[in-house]
């Protein structure tokens, strides 16, 4: 069953990471990454809110995880395309672009899993 939660869930990850790339992609089109920086700052705030809702308090059964945590946000999140990304922009010349890049999604995602953890913490 755990299996099926991580399939189920990745499934809905993946579309979720393509309806953000797919409204976002009009904003900036291939100047910056903006849907990948989206979806893992999102992606580092939600896992904080599971972790705390699933393994601190409790509150959710821990057959939620392999769901939310492994299948959703797994698929969801795209760290393997931040790389690859970031690789893009300084291979095609945009240094400055790939170290803003670089430094907005690694702060960014801590400081929303931070957050999400405070805040998850408090609110349970």
């Amino acid at each position: 069953m755990q299996w099926l939660a991580v399939a189920v869930g990745g499934a809905l990850g993946a579309l979720g990471r393509q309806a953000i790339t797919h409204y976002t992609y009009p904003l900036m089109e291939n100047r910056f990454p903006l849907a990948t920086l989206l979806v893992n700052i999102l992606g580092s705030f939600l896992i904080g809110v599971c972790y705390v809702a699933i393994v601190e308090r409790g509150l959710i059964g821990p057959e939620w995880r392999a769901l939310l945590m492994a299948g959703f946000l797994g698929a969801f999140t795209t760290f393997s395309t931040f790389s690859l990304d970031a690789l893009h922009l300084w291979q095609n010349g945009h240094g400055l672009a790939a170290l803003v890049y670089i430094v907005l999604s690694l702060g960014g995602c801590l400081a929303a899993v931070s957050l999400a953890v405070y805040l998850s913490l408090r609110l349970f």
